[in-house]
Parts: structure tokens; C-alpha cells; sequence
């Protein structure tokens, strides 16, 4: 099985690397092009495209820089 990575971006969407589908509430898809890479998804709430990333964040302020707790 191929993994999924979800990628936390400083100030920026979460970049999905890996083979996804995306569903609205109703369980319809998103297209999603199967030939990129990865998929980057809004987390401002600015973008014009959502739910995925149309680089918003740059222009309207987004701050978040979350990190993960460091191993014991």
C-alpha cells in the first residue's frame, strides 16, 4: 500500500503527497489530478478554489507554525 503524507506548511496549506480522493459532504469527488504529485489544501479559509489552496494565505495574514511534540 502506497503511503500518504500530509505535509503542515508554515503559514501555508497542508500539502497531501500521495494517491487521495476528495469528497464533499454528500461523498462527491473533487477532481484531483492524478498526475501531480501532491495536492495542496486551504487552511486560512481565503481561498477562492476551496477547499484547495489558491495562495491566499500569502495576502491575508495567515500565521500558524504548529509542530509536533518531540519524541521522549
Amino acid at each position: 500500500m502506497t503511503r500518504v503524507t500530509i505535509r503542515v506548511r508554515d503559514n501555508g496549506p497542508l500539502l497531501i503527497e500521495g494517491p487521495i480522493e476528495i469528497v464533499d459532504a454528500e461523498g462527491r469527488p473533487f477532481p484531483v489530478d492524478p498526475n501531480k504529485p501532491a495536492c495542496a489544501l486551504c487552511r486560512c479559509g481565503h481561498s477562492q478554489k476551496k477547499p484547495f489552496c489558491d495562495g491566499s494565505h500569502k495576502t491575508c495574514g495567515f500565521q500558524s507554525v504548529e509542530r509536533a511534540p518531540a519524541p521522549a
